[in-house]
């Protein structure tokens, strides 16, 4: 067979649908590229892809689509996600709800490492612990102290919804300092953190970014970061670890994924050009006034901490008896 038969064989088996690899490695992209976001226009996870989007259609010449599926905390959007087809023309930008929404919902419609193969880590952003300005505490251990001291029930603390990485990070913290804190789940990060600025609620597992100009009014107390490092913003404000509370490590994370099945060489590709774009000074400043660290790296390593977490919340799930009602 001489090389031109080859070739033309090989045009053949495309045409008809039997070499998907070869083909869209050869020939990606060709027509518009989809990103699935299972939250509001507005959101972070929404931010960052307006954010990669038009540099991606710059970059490749096709148009890519941002689309909110919104609904149930994010379950539509993902299994949206789930479905649709594998061509590597539909992506899903996940967050932290994608390896906490299936320790509530062991019944859902997809299953998040079978359905999903993982492209990137985008960044991530700090959560930390905060109280209400009025409590009469400075530190984590003058917050544990003085929590011990009240009747059961007496203290609670907030939350943007029951599920997300903000209660379940607040349970593991209870489990670890055996706390007696009532949750209340608010219907988002707004109306928690009104409340906790006027004392209505005592205190809450928040994301950085959402409460600096309270915190900086002084109208909430941050007493620690629950990631592995301090902030910028606030330097002197220890990690859960250094305050004396190991075993306490979450932050809200942003990642790209696609349905499974995906080709392997888009998935590469896809992975090469947001690497790309997030080494770029232009990407790292929107990222962090977004509240965002960049990371990046291999597939694998959003694998990894999608593992890891599904892990993780299981077991706070299991030994809280936390259910999604």
């Amino acid at each position: 067979m001489t090389l031109r038969t080859s070739l033309a064989s090989i045009g053949l088996v495309c045409a008809v649908g039997l070499l998907p690899v070869l083909c869209t490695a050869q020939d990606y992209p060709s027509r518009a590229i989809q990103f699935i976001i299972p939250s509001t226009p507005g959101t972070t996870g929404d931010q960052l892809a307006r954010l990669f989007g038009p540099k991606l259609s710059q970059r490749w010449n096709v148009p890519v689509v941002v689309e909110n599926k919104v609904g149930a905390g994010g379950l539509i959007g993902i299994e949206a996600g789930a479905r649709a087809s594998p061509d590597g023309y539909t992506f899903l930008l996940s967050a932290t709800a994608f390896s906490t929404l299936p320790t509530l919902h062991p019944q859902l419609a997809y299953d998040p490492i079978k359905s999903f193969s993982p492209v990137v880590l985008l960044g991530s952003s700090p959560l930390v612990l905060a109280v209400t300005s009025r409590m009469p505490v400075k530190t984590v251990r003058e917050f544990i102290d003085y929590a011990k001291k009240q009747p059961p029930g007496k203290l609670n603390y907030a939350s943007p919804g029951i599920g997300s990485v903000h209660h379940l990070t607040m349970e593991l913290f209870k489990q670890q300092t055996g706390l007696s804190l009532i949750h209340i789940p608010y219907k988002g990060t707004g109306g928690a953190l009104n409340d906790l600025a006027a004392g209505h609620v005592d205190a809450s597992i928040v994301v950085l970014q959402s409460v600096l100009s309270l915190a900086r009014a002084g109208k909430i107390r941050v007493l620690a970061v629950t990631g592995t490092e301090r902030v910028a913003q606030f330097p002197q404000v220890p990690t859960l670890a250094q305050a004396g509370v190991p075993n306490v490590v979450s932050e809200a994370w942003f990642g790209l994924t696609a349905p499974a099945g995906t080709s392997q060489s888009v998935i590469a590709k896809m992975n090469t050009e947001i690497n790309s774009l997030l080494a770029l000074s232009e990407v790292k400043d929107s990222m962090t006034n977004a509240g965002v660290e960049p990371i990046g790296g291999t597939p694998e390593k959003l694998d990894e901490l999608v593992r890891r977490e599904l892990k993780t919340w299981g077991r706070v799930v299991k030994k809280g008896h936390i259910t999604a009602d």
